[in-house]
C-alpha cells in the first residue's frame, strides 16, 4: 500500500496517462438514418475531439450505446476510429456484458481490432455476489492482455464493487485503474490507495474533486463539448495552478447539468456535437429517443454561454 502523501506519484500519474490518457470522451456512436453505423462519422469525430486536446477516446461504453452495438460493430469502429487518430490519443474499448463469456470474447476481439486498454464494467443486472463480479472482471482482463479499467457505477449495475473485491481483482498485473462512478470521491481515491492503481473521474460533475486528490484523469461525457476546457483544467492541476482549475470547472458545471441533469448524457451528448455540425445527426437506436425541444433548448443555452455555438 502506497503512503497517502505519495499517491500518486508523478511516475505513476506519468504511467497510467501514456496508458489511457489523461482527457478520455466517452464517444457517442454516430448512426446513419437507416441505422447502421456512420463510420465517416466516427472517424471525423474522433479527429475533432483530438482537435481539441483529448488523448485517448473510450469506444462502446455507455455513452456509445454499447449494448446496442454487435461485436463485429465494435471492432470496425475501433480500426476505423484507431486509423483516424494514429498515435494522437490511445484507444479504449468497452467489453461491458453481463454474460462473462460474451464478455470475453468483446475483449479478445476488441484488442484484435486495435484496442490499447479495455473498460470492463462489473456485470449489470444480475446482481453477482463480490465473488461473481471478482471472476467476471479477471476473466476478461486474463483474455485480453491488455491494461484494464474497471469501471465502478453501482447506479447502473445495480452492485458496488467492495473493498475486498477490489484489492483481489487490482493483484491482477493487468487491472491497473478504475473509473469512479460512484459519487464518492473520498471512497474512489481512498480504493486507488488501497489497491495502488490509478484513479479516473467517471462523473463530471465531481472531477475537479477526483483530480485534486489524487485521480490523474478524466473519461468524460461533456468532454465531447467542452475538451478544450476539460485539458485546460488538467493541464492547470499539473503546474499547481488550483485556481484556475477550479475556475474551469465551475465554470463548465452548467454544461454539465445540461447534458447530464437528467441522466442522459449519451443522447444529449450526441446532441450537442449534431448541433454543432460535428454530426449529420442525432440518430439513435431503441430505446434511447431523441431529446425533446426542452431539453435541446436548454442544452443550447448552456453551449452559448461557453461560446460552444
Amino acid at each position: 500500500m502506497r503512503h497517502a502523501w505519495l499517491y500518486p506519484s508523478d511516475m505513476e500519474r506519468n504511467e497510467a496517462r501514456a496508458i489511457f490518457g489523461s482527457v478520455i470522451p466517452a464517444m457517442v456512436t454516430p448512426f446513419a438514418e437507416d441505422g447502421s453505423i456512420d463510420f465517416d462519422a466516427a472517424a471525423r469525430l474522433a479527429d475533432h475531439l483530438v482537435g481539441q486536446g483529448c488523448d485517448g477516446i473510450l469506444l462502446s461504453g455507455t455513452t456509445g450505446e454499447s449494448p446496442t452495438t454487435h461485436t463485429p460493430e465494435k471492432n470496425e469502429l475501433i480500426r476505423v476510429v484507431k486509423e483516424a487518430v494514429g498515435d494522437r490519443a490511445r484507444i479504449m474499448a468497452g467489453a461491458g456484458s453481463n454474460d462473462t463469456k460474451h464478455a470475453v470474447r468483446i475483449g479478445e476481439q476488441a484488442v484484435e481490432s486495435g484496442a490499447d486498454s479495455l473498460l470492463v464494467v462489473s456485470p449489470y443486472y444480475n446482481k453477482p455476489s463480490q465473488e461473481g463480479i471478482a471472476a467476471h472482471i479477471l476473466a476478461v482482463a486474463d483474455a485480453g492482455g491488455v491494461p484494464v479499467m474497471v469501471y465502478d457505477i453501482p447506479g447502473r449495475t445495480g452492485v458496488k464493487i467492495g473493498p475486498e473485491c477490489s484489492e483481489r481483482i487490482a493483484e491482477h498485473p493487468q487491472i491497473v485503474a478504475f473509473k469512479e462512478a460512484t459519487g464518492d470521491v473520498v471512497g474512489g481515491i481512498a480504493r486507488g490507495r488501497a489497491t495502488g492503481t490509478a484513479v479516473y473521474s467517471g462523473d463530471d460533475a465531481l472531477n475537479l474533486g477526483f483530480l485534486t486528490h489524487g485521480g490523474v484523469g478524466v473519461v468524460s461525457v461533456v468532454a465531447h463539448v467542452a475538451a478544450d476546457r476539460y485539458r485546460a483544467m488538467v493541464d492547470a492541476l499539473d503546474a499547481g495552478d488550483l485556481a484556475r482549475a477550479a475556475e474551469i470547472h465551475h465554470e463548465v458545471l452548467p454544461l454539465v447539468d445540461a447534458v447530464m441533469g437528467e441522466g442522459l448524457g449519451a443522447v444529449m451528448a450526441k446532441t450537442a456535437v449534431a448541433l454543432q455540425g460535428h454530426l449529420p445527426a442525432a440518430s439513435f437506436r431503441l430505446p434511447l429517443t431523441a431529446a425533446t425541444s426542452a431539453q435541446v433548448a436548454r442544452l443550447r443555452s448552456a453551449m452559448e454561454a461557453l461560446n460552444y455555438l
